[in-house]
């Protein structure tokens, strides 16, 4: 099954990370400027079945924000993640098998009919952008930023050696690396604004 490796950074300097990623000439992967909005979907029985075991079953819908272009839907299924904290880098490392669907919503309706329900939804606006083809090392790197209704994040997924040399790069360190889930760092934000935890949403739609 195949893996992915990857870490999360907090942005609270946006215009000092973008001037970052045009300093190694970044660009956007896709259309326009790459960026979409995402409307993820989590599913789960009604006694978490699959979140006790550490997996994760999700919908999510990306939608050009730049054209009009139809939206994709993606099927995600997750094992559960692990650090490897053995070789001291704390990335997050996860099997995951993830398909393209023409039919999100007939989809939902299958998944729903076997028991399973939609118990989480967030949302995020991302920019997927890569390095110049002459960068060798980074050539299985892919850098997304995502604008979130909890801030706004990086994240660096490919080999171990390209994400920290890119974290580097970027002006990160390693006490900066982030290897929770966006549901555990949205209801980490709820619990510190004293909140109850809902979904993830934009109040308004950028």
């Amino acid at each position: 099954m195949p893996s992915e490796r990857e870490i999360k950074l907090r942005v609270t300097d946006v215009e000092a990370l973008n001037s970052a990623l045009a300093r190694l000439s970044a660009q956007p992967v896709g259309a326009g400027n790459g960026r979409v909005h995402e409307l993820n979907t989590i599913f789960d029985t009604e006694s978490q079945h699959l979140a006790k075991k550490g997996h994760l079953l999700r919908i999510r819908k990306v939608t050009p924000v730049e054209n009009a272009a139809p939206p994709r839907f993606l099927l995600t299924f997750k094992k559960p993640a692990e650090w490897a904290d053995h070789d001291g880098r704390g990335h997050k490392v996860r099997e995951e098998i993830e398909t393209e669907v023409t039919d999100g919503e007939a989809l939902k309706r299958v998944i729903e009919s076997l028991g399973v329900r939609a118990w989480f939804v967030y949302e995020k606006f991302r920019t997927t952008m890569k390095l110049p083809a002459s960068e060798l090392w980074a050539k299985d790197l892919l850098i997304e930023l995502d604008e979130t209704p909890i801030g706004t994040f990086l994240e660096l997924e490919g080999p171990a050696e390209a994400i920290d040399r890119a974290a580097r790069e970027l002006g990160f360190s390693r006490g900066d690396y982030i290897t929770n889930s966006y549901l555990a760092l949205y209801f980490e934000e709820c619990r510190r604004r004293g909140e109850s935890p809902a979904n993830m949403l934009f109040e308004k739609t950028k």
